[in-house]
């Protein structure tokens, strides 16, 4: 691993020299009776060209005007999103924008996601740089007018975009899904995603599919060695879902994204595997979108005023859905998506959801008791913040996971059954949260919800049985 990190960091320094630019060349959108097409050309000088695509089925959707110069400049910014898992091959110190065209204060604005939504690449493979250095960005594209007053408020209804987890089924049960104005959308879906929206009760009309997909040469650049990690694909989501809301004329784009997901995975240094969830992103992405997009479309995350174990708490009584949904992304590469119980996330989920419903329910979801995995020893530490760092995955807090530990060995007890190995070995070298402050009773008011969602929320959250 030690040489794996040495080597790309000097493969940083080489592939900056030898590959000093990295040009956005184009973009496209085109459609026909089956989908709207959204087509992109990046290029890096001397190695490749990259040609990504998205496709977004039509079925009986009524879209508004695709070939409109408003829509085109969301196309463009798309792109600008899309573009981060082409450049970081190279690393390119300049990138340079041929078609379309960014103020200084918006350069500066894709500057910061880039950097911090990089910040987990950068670290694991030990490429030391700074916000200043590690890319300058030139638009040699004309500046175009947009004629915004076009777009009138007159949107309504919900896109709720659907992962598979218990987040995305949380916002949809407690949203109160309307089956005539609201619709869930899945990028690249799989029959998990799919079978939760139905469960939710969407009908096929009601379920936007995208289809994204990579470029063969990123994958044959990735082969080759070149440098390779975590992007901010839900940065991509934001846009994606963005004009996609503005081509519906919905009124709300609704993520699923906790209070949790600020948390740093390393103490002391902004290295956040989720930065892209972050309530900063969303934040920024809110101003941006104001300032620079201007749809009548509302982006924020329904879930901001939750921990992930209130989540849990909430998921733990969606019964329906508890054989169902998935979360581990080993086991969604597989042919069909389960649950590997051998990565940090698989863990993480059986740790938050183990206050409500370990141990028999939670055998029955996982098909094994994972903590009586001793090879998840490690994995468990980290997860509670006694290992060198947080895992790089979509888990909770340190906060919330030694609370939902302690709560379950609290439970066991209590019935006086017998501790499994981990909670056992976090019985023995650590000392027990104090459950009686009860993190699930917390409200976030540093949220983006108006008051009507606001009100929906607290009323899921405090009706619960404690």
């Amino acid at each position: 691993m030690d040489n794996f990190i040495k080597d790309n960091s000097l493969k940083f320094e080489e592939y900056r020299n030898k590959y000093k630019e990295f040009y956005f060349n184009n973009y496209s959108v085109k459609q026909d009776d089956e989908a709207i097409y959204l087509q992109y050309e990046f290029e890096i000088p001397n190695l490749t060209k990259f040609n990504p695509q998205i496709k977004i089925l039509k079925k009986k959707l009524q879209f508004k005007n695709i070939n409109s110069n408003y829509a085109k400049n969301m196309v463009f910014h798309i792109g600008l999103i899309e573009l981060i898992s082409y450049w970081k091959s190279t690393c390119s110190p300049h990138i340079i924008i041929k078609c379309g065209y960014l103020n200084e204060e918006q350069i500066n604005w894709f500057k910061k996601l880039y950097y911090y939504g990089l910040g987990e690449l950068f670290y694991t493979n030990n490429i030391k740089t700074t916000i200043n250095d590690f890319v300058n960005i030139e638009c040699i594209g004309k500046a175009e007018e947009f004629n915004y007053e076009i777009i009138q408020d007159t949107s309504n209804g919900y896109i709720i975009p659907i992962g598979g987890g218990k987040d995305s089924v949380v916002t949809l049960e407690t949203l109160k899904i309307n089956k005539e104005t609201d619709y869930g959308l899945i990028v690249n879906p799989k029959p998990i995603t799919l079978a939760c929206a139905k469960i939710a009760g969407l009908a096929d009309n009601n379920i936007i599919e995208i289809y994204r997909t990579i470029d063969q040469n990123l994958i044959n650049l990735n082969k080759q060695g070149f440098i390779n990690g975590h992007t901010p694909f839900s940065a991509v989501l934001a846009f994606l879902t963005y004009f996609v809301a503005y081509l519906l004329s919905k009124k709300y784009v609704a993520l699923s994204n906790e209070n949790s997901a600020n948390e740093s995975n390393i103490i002391g240094e902004k290295v956040n595997h989720q930065y892209s969830k972050s309530y900063e992103f969303e934040c920024d992405f809110e101003y941006y979108s104001k300032k620079y997009l201007k749809a009548p479309v509302k982006y924020f995350s329904f879930l901001r005023p939750l921990n992930e174990l209130q989540i849990a708490k909430i998921f733990s009584r969606k019964e329906k859905y508890h054989t169902t949904f998935k979360s581990c992304n080993v086991g969604s590469k597989q042919k069909e998506w389960k649950w590997c119980c051998n990565c940090a996330k698989c863990l993480f989920a059986y740790i938050i959801l183990s206050p409500y419903l370990y141990k028999e329910k939670l055998i029955n979801i996982f098909e094994e008791d994972l903590f009586e995995k001793e090879s998840l020893l490690n994995t468990f530490v980290e997860l509670t913040g006694n290992g060198k760092i947080k895992p790089f995955e979509c888990v909770g807090t340190f906060k919330e996971v030694n609370f939902a530990i302690s709560k379950t060995v609290q439970n066991l007890e209590a019935k006086h059954e017998n501790l499994p190995y981990l909670l056992k070995y976090y019985k023995d070298n650590y000392k027990l949260e104090d459950t009686s402050n009860d993190i699930t009773l917390l409200y976030n008011e540093q949220n983006n919800l108006n008051e009507e969602q606001n009100a929906m929320l607290r009323k899921e959250v405090f009706s619960i049985d404690k």
